[in-house]
């Protein structure tokens, strides 16, 4: 099985010219990493993250040694998605915390606190690295009052850091089977579910499996899954480059269009759902997602389509109380004038390049797709209270 699962691997590189990097990780590991597209690898404290910027063309993983190099990798975008950004900026920090040696436990809660902080930084907009940076520090603080030693404090808070890729990947499959039921529930008979998603938010940007993409992922393995289309997401293309390499590895039925394509792709064709991801959710339901989704939503209103949001809790901030409130991350303009080095704009325009926009809670028609179920945008802020007991 596994001679026959590399055969198909190789098959697919070479169909889509992706060359095959063997000098950055183990060969032995190399055909089990690449069967589940894997964006983040932690082994025996050493942690590699897939450079996504070189994808769809070459696969290849960078190893992160220091504090440093994570926030560049998470701030150039080498690492994207929500969820991914938190994971690899606290396995950033456990990769430096095992490699020190530390003579109090004062000195390791330094270390720790001042290295999040840090981290957090380097992508403003999304939620998560925020949220994770502050469930670290709490549990540093509480395995502070158990009186342990030194080693055993860092042992622990390692453990701790070092679980947050299992839990991700559990979450995302309750947000599939949750967002999967709702959507198939709205259908008639033994319909089948055509999908629309936007950006990437699928393997590649959490911890394995995916948000919205976990969705599509879900109906597919329940073989109620008609076709997905997916948007090239411009300027930065994560969806040509990024979801449609899933789409494909995975086998789904799916079809990429340009953004500017949405609107006459709901009228001529019966779509089911649009599900995105999403960087933030506030308190009364207004969403903070790749630039591009509010005019979706939009879309989506006026030919009737359910809008929906996938999003584990880590990505709801409760602290905020409407979009007005969301920090909007302007990005480099070269990101819109240049692909792959390449000049594609005008030399001299000025451009406005935006990461994310906001869509109003009233457009998120479908509901909030959570890892405890699907939620309308004004029931939110009291169900996760109520879940989370906050």
């Amino acid at each position: 099985m596994q001679l026959q699962n590399q055969h198909c691997y190789l098959k697919f590189c070479n169909k889509f010219k992706i060359k095959i990097c063997k000098q950055r990780i183990k060969f032995k590991h190399f055909f089990q990493i690449k069967m589940t597209l894997e964006a983040i690898i932690f082994e025996n404290g050493r942690l590699k993250l897939l450079d996504q910027l070189q994808l769809p063309f070459t696969t290849s993983y960078i190893d992160i040694e220091t504090i440093q190099e994570g926030w560049e990798a998470i701030n150039k975008m080498k690492v994207r998605g929500a969820p991914a950004i938190a994971i690899s900026g606290v396995l950033t920090v456990a990769v430096e915390l095992g490699k020190k040696k530390f003579d109090s436990i004062e000195q390791i809660k330094n270390f720790t606190f001042e290295s999040l902080d840090y981290l957090v930084t380097s992508r403003p907009t999304a939620v998560n690295m925020a949220d994770a940076s502050q469930k670290m520090k709490d549990f540093c603080l509480s395995l502070e009052k158990t009186k342990v030693d030194t080693i055993e404090y860092k042992k622990q808070l390692l453990e701790k850091m070092k679980s947050m890729l299992d839990e991700d990947v559990a979450t995302n499959k309750s947000i599939g089977k949750y967002g999967a039921s709702n959507i198939l529930n709205r259908l008639e008979g033994q319909e089948k579910a055509c999908v629309l998603t936007h950006c990437n938010t699928g393997s590649l940007a959490t911890g394995g499996y995916g948000t919205a993409l976990g969705v599509v992922r879900t109906l597919m393995e329940m073989g109620k899954l008609e076709h997905c289309y997916c948007t090239e997401t411009r300027p930065y293309n994560q969806g040509s480059r990024l979801t449609a390499y899933e789409l494909v590895y995975e086998k789904m039925p799916s079809t990429l269009i340009c953004d500017s394509m949405v609107g006459l792709l709901l009228a001529r064709k019966k779509i089911s759902a649009i599900v995105v991801g999403a960087d933030r959710v506030v308190a009364n339901g207004d969403t903070a997602n790749k630039i591009g989704t509010y005019q979706l939503a939009i879309l989506a209103k006026y030919h009737n389509v359910p809008f929906y949001v996938a999003v584990p809790s880590t990505t709801i901030d409760l602290n905020k109380k409407n979009g007005s409130e969301i920090i909007i991350e302007e990005r480099p303009s070269k990101e819109m004038t240049h692909v792959n080095n390449v000049r594609i704009a005008a030399e001299g325009i000025s451009c406005w390049n935006p990461c994310f926009d906001v869509t109003p809670a009233e457009l998120i028609t479908g509901g909030l797709i959570t890892e405890f179920g699907v939620f309308k945008p004004n029931e939110l802020e009291a169900k996760i209270k109520q879940i989370l007991k906050l």
